[in-house]
């Protein structure tokens, strides 16, 4: 697949360097789209998440990003650079969904961080409903991914062993969303997203996963 140049300069590099600083290993590759817009959907732990799913996906990832990293000139040149775009958290931000129907539109890879931000505590938090709206609007299947540290507190640490597990890719009719969804129905699409991330978490540490209500 194509690459930004500077994305590509960039992950050339960071694949050594995050071998060395957190043994990474990546599992379900086979179940990776080769081709055509798909939504990613995975937990967030840290800074480094971005850096972790573009070595789990062989694809270029376009990303939501909060707004408040666009203030800094230099900063925003240079995610913006690497697929980056801007939304405003908890706003509606309707050019931020427009921005990323675009992208699926184009047959590229979308990254959502379904939490919505970053867990403090390693623990799992409540999903958001922005990836099953956009995956109904567009019709796009949805690709689970899970950021698994080897750590007792869940949380990312240098020289400790990261898993990034990739699911199945899961259909609009398999999350239950259809022309006629609405509220309700993009909730529960975003607790079986959620649950789905659990039950990839609990394949690496053999813990029993518990289900989004």
């Amino acid at each position: 697949m194509r690459y930004n140049p500077l994305y590509t300069v960039l992950k050339v590099i960071a694949v050594p360097l995050y071998k060395v600083l957190f043994f990474y290993r990546v599992k379900g590759k086979e179940n990776l789209p080769k081709e055509g817009g798909y939504i990613i959907c995975s937990n967030h732990l840290s800074n480094n998440d971005p850096i972790f799913l573009g070595l789990g996906v062989n694809r270029q990832i376009y990303y939501m990003a909060k707004a408040e990293l666009f203030k800094n000139p230099i900063l925003s040149a240079l995610i913006r650079a690497l697929g980056a775009f801007p939304v405003q958290r908890g706003a509606g931000d309707g050019k931020a969904i427009n921005e990323a129907e675009n992208i699926i539109k184009q047959k590229k890879m979308l990254g959502i961080f379904i939490e919505g931000t970053r867990s403090k505590t390693g623990e799992f938090l409540r999903p958001k409903s922005g990836a099953a709206i956009i995956a109904s609007q567009m019709n796009a299947p949805v690709l689970p991914l899970c950021i698994t540290p080897k750590t007792k507190d869940k949380k990312v640490k240098l020289f400790h062993r990261i898993t990034i597990s990739i699911g199945k890719p899961m259909t609009p009719a398999e999350l239950g969303l259809d022309s006629e969804a609405g509220p309700e129905a993009y909730r529960s699409a975003a607790r079986k997203i959620m649950n789905e991330i659990k039950s990839l978490r609990a394949d690496v540490t053999g813990e029993k996963p518990e289900e989004s209500k």
